[in-house]
């Protein structure tokens, strides 16, 4: 029970500073909220009252899963930054186990929460189309001569620096149709040599009767810094001197801000209120695992200790396992409305398939076989995963036999047209 803040930039670590060291804390978003305060006084009753009115003005939810559509934007500056592919598609399982709530680790919530625990039917999926109708792996990469988006300017809340990483212009790359692509933007935000920021990320800009300027001007997306990305990720991420274990449960934590939701401590003590109903109160986020109750509530009757199995405090990511029916539900709320054409004006964005086809053996050598199961092709186009086309095949028949052998190893897109012009995309790989 605790008021939102879907602004909630949420850097899921921020940052403190002495003469000549960073430290980090775990989030960014109180001190950001004191910042917007300053400049638009009532801000904070503002957005306390003004999220109840985006919580309860949802649609119901329609009877298909909510399929997104993904850009993953790398941009680097070494190699260790210029993370691998399997990293990507790795976070992205991830996302789509904790959302769904198959992550494997909900045994270990504790049997209090089980009347609280939520999933929603859903998938984050790479994007197979980009924004002008071409073949994509849902992947970008960029690299760069800008060594770090952050500077001092976040110790105010001015997050320009990191905000270039938006840019073309400005040593980043620019974001996809926002209205069509969840963009994540994976890059380095270190400041002084050390960890400061983790991630944040934007709520939906067109909440009902926002506070003007509550975006702080920020473009739409999420941000993730590279060694908190993925829980197969090389990288080690040092925080406060010690290795910090990452299950990819930061870019979880955000893409939940994205998606509406606020820290389930309210960012405030046991009055403050993140306006779900059935997350227990606390008087500050979690550190560790700690099995701690510093509120009185009733849920369902039982005052709930402080739940550290929630995404969206800030436990280590060990013990993070689950969101609420609450959570959840303010979730549908948002993509039945504030984030409605993601889910609903996409299918190019996520190659929506019209009719089957199956692409064997997989891996291959030499041959690619395409066997349709309705319809016939009329078109077959090979493409690398820079979007570059490697072949191209004129046919009319329901089973094609492709000669691959000149291709390199590597992973290549192969987009089908049949013979009403629809078309679908799968990937194979070439060993």
């Amino acid at each position: 029970m605790k008021n939102i803040l879907l602004l909630s930039l949420a850097l899921s670590t921020g940052i403190g500073f002495s003469q000549e060291t960073v430290s980090y804390k775990k989030c960014y978003a109180p001190d950001y909220i004191e910042y917007q305060e300053q400049k638009t006084p009532g801000f904070k009753q503002d957005l306390v009252e003004q999220f109840e009115i985006a919580k309860n003005s949802h649609l119901p939810k329609s009877n298909t899963p909510y399929v997104i559509p993904v850009v993953v934007h790398i941009v680097y500056n070494t190699s260790a930054q210029n993370l691998h592919d399997s990293i990507v598609h790795n976070q992205i399982k991830t996302l789509n186990e904790d959302f769904q709530r198959r992550n494997a680790d909900t045994v270990n919530m504790r049997s209090d929460f089980e009347i609280v625990a939520g999933g929603l039917d859903i998938e984050f999926r790479l994007a197979a189309q980009d924004p002008e109708g071409n073949p994509t792996s849902g992947i970008t990469r960029t690299s760069t001569n800008t060594a770090s988006f952050a500077d001092f300017g976040i110790i105010t809340g001015n997050l320009s620096a990191m905000e270039k990483v938006k840019s073309t212009s400005d040593g980043g790359i620019n974001p996809w149709d926002q209205s069509r692509y969840m963009n994540i933007w994976v890059c380095n935000m270190e400041l002084m040599g050390t960890t400061a920021l983790l991630g944040y990320a934007t709520p939906p800009v067109n909440l009902p009767n926002w506070p003007t300027g509550s975006t702080g001007g920020l473009n739409d997306g999420v941000v993730i810094q590279f060694q908190a990305f993925g829980s197969n990720n090389p990288n080690n991420l040092l925080l406060g001197g010690a290795t910090h274990e990452v299950l990819g449960r930061t870019t979880t934590h955000e893409v939940g801000h994205y998606l509406g939701l606020r820290h389930i401590w309210g960012d405030g003590d046991c009055t403050q209120q993140d306006g779900i109903d059935d997350t227990p109160n606390s008087t500050e986020e979690s550190s560790g695992c700690p099995n701690a109750n510093k509120c009185v509530d009733l849920i369902g009757g039982i005052d709930l200790p402080d739940m550290v199995e929630n995404f969206m405090d800030y436990s280590d990511e060990t013990c993070q396992n689950s969101f609420t029916k609450g959570q959840i539900d303010l979730i549908t709320g948002v993509l039945e409305n504030q984030r409605y054409d993601l889910v609903y004006n996409n299918s190019a964005a996520v190659g929506k398939e019209s009719f089957t086809a199956a692409i064997f053996p997989n891996p291959t050598e030499n041959e690619l076989n395409i066997q349709m199961n309705n319809g016939v092709v009329e078109n077959v186009e090979v493409y690398n995963t820079f979007g570059q086309i490697m072949q191209s095949s004129s046919l009319s028949n329901s089973t094609v036999q492709l000669d691959v052998s000149h291709l390199d190893k590597g992973v290549y897109l192969v987009k089908i047209t049949d013979d009403s012009g629809s078309t679908m995309v799968k990937k194979f790989v070439k060993k």
